[in-house]
Order: C-alpha cells, then sequence, then structure tokens
C-alpha cells in the first residue's frame, strides 16, 4: 500500500491501520533527510499550503511550516487575531476567499469541535486537522506512535498509559485511537473528574492511583492541566494535583523498571513533570518535537499524493 484510503487527515478515528503503518513508514524515511546536511527534498514544489490557525499555537504550528518548507510546498500563514474574522466574516468565506488564491491544502486549528470535518465537505482542497477543539489532534498522536517505535521497536502489544486531563484533552482521545488501532494496551489515570465516562466504550483500562498506573505501563504520556478550558473546578488546587499526580525522580526510582517518558508540550513544570524528570534519559519530550517534523512531513507526502493526480 503507498497511498492514504482518505482525502483529509480529520481524525485518527478515520484511518485504517494500514494508514497508520505508511505514515510512520514513510516518517522513518523523512527523518533521515532532516537529518542530512542538505534537509530540503522537492517533492512538493508545486503545491500551495495554507496554515489556518484559529487558536494560539507554537510548536504545532511552527512545525507544520517547517515541514512543508522542507518539502519545498509555497506556504501562506493566516491568524484569527489580524484577520476579518474579527469583522464577522463566517469561517466558510474565509477559506473560500483563501482557497480563491489556488491554495492545495489547508492546515487548520480551530476552538470548535468538528470544524475540519465541516470544511471537508464543503470544498475540494485537503484539509489537515492541526487541532479542533477537545476532540482530536491526529498528528501529535501519529508522532507519538512514531517516537514509541523508534524507542521500542514497535508499539504492538506495549503498555501505554496516558495520565493528566483526559477530559479536555483532544490529544488523548487521538492517541487512544491510534494506539487500539495498533493493537497496544492503553490505561488513562487521572483524578476521576478529569476522567469523561465513555472511555470504557473504546476499551481502556482505567486507574485512580498514580504508582499502580506507573508500575503498569512501559510508556507514560504525560498531559498538561488545560486550566484554559476548565470552566470549573475539578480538583482542589494545582498543589493538591501535583502531590497526587505529579511524576517525580523520586517515584520513577520506586519502580522495578524503566518506563519511557513523554508529553506533547507545553510542560508544566513542577505540576504534571518535575525538571529532574522532564530532562532525565527516561524522556523522549524533545525527540517528539524532532520526529513531529518527519510525521507532518509525511502526511502532507501522502495527502498531496492526491493533489497531484
Amino acid at each position: 500500500m503507498s497511498q492514504l484510503s482518505v482525502k483529509h487527515l480529520l481524525g485518527i478515528k478515520d484511518l485504517t491501520k494500514e494508514d497508520i503503518a505508511l505514515i510512520l513508514a514513510t516518517a522513518k524515511n523523512f527523518k533521515e533527510v532532516i537529518n542530512r546536511p542538505i534537509k530540503k527534498v522537492p517533492s512538493l514544489r508545486d503545491i500551495t499550503i495554507a496554515n489556518v490557525f484559529f487558536e494560539n499555537s507554537t510548536r504545532t504550528r511552527l512545525s507544520f511550516e517547517l515541514a512543508q518548507k522542507r518539502l519545498s510546498a509555497d506556504v501562506i500563514n493566516f491568524s484569527s487575531s489580524s484577520s476579518s474574522v474579527k469583522k464577522g466574516e463566517t469561517l466558510l468565506d474565509t477559506v473560500n476567499n483563501i482557497l480563491a488564491m489556488k491554495v492545495d491544502m489547508i492546515v487548520m486549528r480551530h476552538s470548535s469541535v468538528g470544524a475540519p470535518h465541516f470544511l471537508a465537505r464543503h470544498i475540494q482542497a485537503n484539509i489537515v486537522n492541526a487541532g479542533d477543539g477537545t476532540h482530536e489532534h491526529p498528528t501529535q498522536a501519529l508522532l507519538d506512535s512514531f517516537s514509541i517505535q523508534e524507542s521500542l521497536g514497535q508499539v504492538e502489544g506495549k503498555k501505554v498509559c496516558i495520565f493528566g486531563d483526559i477530559l479536555h484533552s483532544r490529544v488523548a482521545l487521538s492517541n487512544i485511537y491510534a494506539l487500539k488501532k495498533q493493537n497496544a494496551e492503553v490505561m488513562v489515570c487521572g483524578p476521576n473528574t478529569l476522567l469523561p465516562r465513555y472511555l470504557k466504550d473504546l476499551g481502556v483500562k482505567v486507574e485512580l492511583d498514580l504508582r499502580k498506573a506507573l508500575q503498569w505501563c512501559d510508556v507514560a504520556n504525560v498531559l498538561r492541566i488545560q486550566l484554559e478550558r476548565q470552566t470549573i473546578k475539578y480538583f482542589p488546587s494545582l498543589r493538591e494535583y501535583s502531590l497526587y499526580y505529579g511524576i517525580n525522580k523520586e517515584i520513577l526510582d520506586s519502580l522495578n523498571k524503566e518506563i519511557l517518558i513523554m508529553h506533547p508540550g507545553p510542560i508544566n513544570r513542577g505540576i504534571e513533570l518535575t525538571s529532574d524528570v522532564a530532562d532525565s534519559s527516561h524522556s523522549v519530550i524533545l525527540d517528539q518535537v524532532e520526529n513531529g517534523v518527519a510525521v507532518r512531513m509525511a502526511v502532507l507526502y501522502l495527502l498531496a499524493g492526491g493533489v497531484k493526480n
């Protein structure tokens, strides 16, 4: 198989196991490319990509832009804070105006769940979801799978626990879909108030005790507490959260095994992870950042195959 089964990357839920394997294999090739002295390839030199971000982003936006430039695509960047959206322009009108400039692909982040799916029903360009509300963040899950595969040899059969604010996280849901499709065992761990009710329907284990979860897993994917998305108090204080669910070196040293530490960033140091864990030999957090460029190159390259045909 050398082609994706989908025209858009709207979510991991839409991908097959074979799609994921193809993206990760392609990313492996592109990782070799970005570690060469000359890091650019002409793969997308006839393609124009618009980065349309209606939410603030640093890592994801920079990662996509770098991936696009490494592939020699023409890139335009759109920010809602300095656009006609502020004047009342609709999402569809905004994007159609961008497409009128002969754009082939849209990379989009939006605070509303389903916004990329809505666009996919109304426009011809390929769409990559760079995060929609608290729903999905597919490229983050793909780069997480790539990082596990790179560190542990494979994803299948590995025990992966996702820690923290599952309720407000688009990273968590995409990771659950991706890991389950690759036959990994998945657990979530956090305060009961931050665990959505639908988790058991997805076939994941639920554990409220941090130490038990760490003892069980091969990989700890630790999420940030998303205070900006929380409209009510889900736990008494950050200090108390850190006391019960923060991972420090003392806890890791007490385990009778080594586990992989991952985090999608940005890290709230001293809350979900202490610095001596985030910067330790257990951590692959900076590898995730590097792998993000390779994985996004793979996604754009494979989707653009449909543009050229």
